[in-house]
């Protein structure tokens, strides 16, 4: 099966996904105030995040953006791609692997691919999953993983058999 690109100014219904479709974002540069942010956010205040210091004399030899901070930045270029605006109904889960640290000054994006899909008429669309990558600007892959994802189902209409 042939891959073709996702474009869509507006989401996609479950039918409208096709396994092998494949989407990638712009980039998204790491800065201090992200990583910073994200400490106050979670609480992360780790030291190997936020300590330059102590992150010389550790394996990386300098800050390393968190993880999560990363899968959520991922997160955020999803939804700005717009094939999910208005018709996802749900994040259904996630599996996450973190390949490569990410340091600050890093530009990373998104490459998103239909990897599997599954009706679900009784809510209303399917699920779609989709493997995801996150690539940083050398193209290597930092992050990966599977995403699940409700999507909403095109619209029914009224067909002659139900109409009065």
């Amino acid at each position: 099966m042939g891959t073709r690109k996702l474009q869509a100014p507006q989401g996609l219904h479950f039918e409208e996904f096709q396994v092998g479709d494949m989407v990638e974002s712009g980039g998204r540069t790491i800065t201090e105030a992200d990583i910073v942010g994200f400490a106050a956010l979670s609480g992360d205040w780790n030291r190997i995040h936020t300590d330059a210091e102590y992150s010389r004399q550790q394996m990386f030899g300098q800050r390393v953006a968190h993880g999560l901070l990363v899968l959520s930045v991922a997160s955020g270029l999803a939804v700005r791609l717009g094939f999910m605006e208005e018709t996802v109904l749900a994040f259904m889960g996630l599996e996450w692997e973190f390949r490569k640290p990410v340091f600050i000054g890093d530009t990373v994006r998104l490459r998103a691919t239909v990897a599997d899909k599954r009706p679900m008429p009784r809510l209303g669309g399917g699920v779609v999953a989709f493997k995801m990558e996150v690539l940083n600007q050398k193209d290597q892959v930092v992050q990966r993983g599977l995403w699940k994802i409700l999507c909403r189902g095109l619209p029914q209409e009224d067909s002659p058999a139900t109409s009065s």
